[in-house]
């Protein structure tokens, strides 16, 4: 590292995953000037090993004068991570999710880590058990980029996440296993014969994905039923294009199907009139857009990336206040 980047560096965050490790080097205006990545994530690591592998990817970063401060959200605080940070029960002001940090101890001293906390719910304080980790991070960098946000913040992924937010508070939340039923459904049931990609690149697949948002979102009973009309259609219908163009098209309406059960299972729980917010990919929030947009749900969007930043960049200035 460069002795100007040297002097820059004022503290480093990390989002530490089930699968991959990202970290960046910030500078005392929260400016990134530095940034890393590599695929160990938890499941890959034992927790004697995850500081070598944070200093592997930020030693060339580090001052040899002065401690560094490292923020981490995600699985490194989970039970099997590098060091439990006990979940906090919800309802939990997001700006105080550092008070639950915990500080692994390290055999560098050029080091300060805190391992941030997720959030829980249990049915003494809602009407379900669940958890989060990681998202929560997000949620407040939904915060720190919309201080006055109050409605739904729905982050899309293999578990998506739908939280209410309110005065700053994670009222409660709901997780969805939308992404892991797409891929066991296309992959793993009698539905992967008749399942290719999901792409919506074309008017055709749109239009078939948003019918099934829909039929899903109006019906959600019927929604068994008609996972297997797909293999059905498949067999049946001479309307359908042939090969991949085929396959394809029933891939858009099975992505339909599972994301308006999600919807429906949302808009049931939580206020039909709220604000939505949704945090993640670009890809990904675009199909949530398409489908909210086909239940007539405006949304708003906050790159995932951005919004972890924002959140561990909330948290760091939390610790510094109490430190």
């Amino acid at each position: 590292m460069s002795s100007a980047l040297d002097q820059r560096l004022a503290w480093v965050a990390a989002d530490w995953g089930s699968s991959n490790l990202r970290v960046w080097g910030l500078d005392q205006h929260d400016q990134v000037i530095a940034q890393a990545s590599s695929d160990k994530g938890m499941l890959a690591l034992i927790p004697t090993q995850y500081e070598a592998e944070l200093l592997r990817l930020i030693a060339d970063w580090l001052p040899a004068n002065r401690q560094v401060d490292v923020v981490v959200c995600g699985m490194a605080g989970a039970r099997q991570g590098w060091l439990e940070a006990a979940y906090l029960p919800v309802p939990t002001p997001l700006h105080q999710l550092g008070m639950g940090a915990v500080t692994p101890q390290l055999a560098s001293q050029q080091l300060r880590v805190y391992l941030l906390p997720g959030l829980s719910q249990t049915r003494a304080n809602a009407t379900h058990f669940d958890v989060m980790r990681g998202e929560e991070t997000q949620l407040a960098g939904l915060l720190a980029d919309h201080p006055h946000f109050s409605g739904l913040a729905c982050l899309p992924g293999t578990h998506s996440k739908w939280a209410h937010l309110e005065a700053g508070t994670v009222g409660s939340f709901s997780t969805y296993l939308t992404g892991e039923l797409y891929q066991l459904l296309a992959r793993q049931s009698v539905l992967r014969h008749s399942i290719g990609s999901d792409d919506l690149d074309d008017e055709m697949g749109r239009d078939a994905f948003m019918t099934a948002v829909r039929e899903s979102y109006e019906a959600p009973d019927a929604f068994s039923s008609r996972l297997f009309g797909l293999r059905a259609q498949d067999l049946l219908d001479p309307k359908l294009p042939s090969d991949a163009p085929r396959h394809n098209l029933l891939a858009a309406r099975l992505s339909g199907l599972v994301i308006g059960l999600e919807l429906a299972g949302a808009s049931r729980q939580y206020a039909s009139d709220a604000p939505i917010a949704l945090i993640g990919n670009h890809a990904l929030c675009q199909r949530y857009t398409l489908a909210l947009d086909t239940i007539g749900r405006p949304t708003q969007h906050l790159d995932g990336s951005t919004a972890v930043l924002a959140g561990l960049s909330l948290a760091h200035h939390a610790l510094k206040e109490t430190a």
